[in-house]
């Protein structure tokens, strides 16, 4: 097993666009952060729960992180080097379990980075805009817990999002079709919660759909009007991740090279 951590890990790390994929994460992610601090301002939205205000760019990096993790499979499907790969190591859920451990250390790095980098922005912009402890809002701090919890569960939800979409890689095997599904999984659920009129299924997106669920995990502030608990919220995009993993297993299994 080790030797096959080492060579997915040589792969990821020589592969043309991880660089810059990771590059695209951590600037996106904190820029539009920092820009989302920089326009809400109290006394307008004085209700606003800025932890979850200052992670605002984790919905954005997240699209850079699901490209990287599909990239990390469906490339060696359309190069053909997928054959070389199975000859070197046969036992395919060994595999899929040394490429997901690899991918996981990387994007928890880079999330890490880019979750600190948006914090940062927050609590320099914030009070700037009217949210100061005069107006009962507290300075940014890792020490707080709800906010730790929020940044630990943040970096923890860009992980899954890059599990999910590895799954999503291996099941379908090319790039433009896992990233389109997984794409359709994040962002347009939500918007079908915004467009759907009855309220007992608007409750059910968002409390069942990737990003809804996963990014409740952020929320630091009224969280008994949430649909979904942060913790609880993280677990179903973890159940989301764990199907998309077993079902690119299985048929990585099944299917010839």
């Amino acid at each position: 097993m080790r030797h096959t951590l080492h060579a997915e890990w040589t792969k990821l790390r020589t592969a043309p666009g991880t660089a810059m994929l990771l590059a695209a994460s951590i600037v996106l992610t904190a820029g539009a952060s920092a820009l989302a601090a920089a326009i809400v301002a109290c006394p307008g939205s004085c209700t606003a729960d800025t932890t979850r205000l200052s992670l605002t760019g984790v919905m954005l990096g997240q699209a850079t992180v699901a490209t990287l993790a599909v990239l990390a499979m469906s490339s060696e499907y359309s190069t053909g080097m997928i054959r070389v790969t199975l000859a070197a190591m046969p036992r395919r859920p060994a595999l899929l379990a040394a490429k997901a451990a690899v991918l996981t250390g990387v994007v928890l790095v880079a999330g890490t980075i880019a979750v600190g980098a948006s914090l940062l922005a927050g609590r320099v912009l914030e009070p700037g805009n009217g949210f100061t402890t005069a107006n009962g809002f507290a300075s940014l701090s890792l020490a707080h817990g709800p906010t730790l919890r929020a940044a630990a569960g943040s970096v923890l939800y860009l992980a899954l999002v890059a599990l999910l979409s590895l799954g999503a890689a291996t099941a379908l095997r090319d790039s433009a079709a896992a990233i389109t599904v997984v794409l359709g999984l994040l962002y347009v659920f939500p918007i079908l919660g915004d467009v759907v009129l009855n309220p007992v299924w608007q409750h059910r997106i968002e409390r069942w759909t990737p990003m809804n669920a996963g990014l409740a995990i952020q929320a630091t502030r009224n969280l008994g009007t949430l649909p979904v608990g942060p913790w609880a919220g993280l677990g179903v995009l973890a159940a989301w991740t764990a199907v998309a993993l077993l079902a690119g297993g299985l048929l990585l299994r099944l299917r010839d090279a």
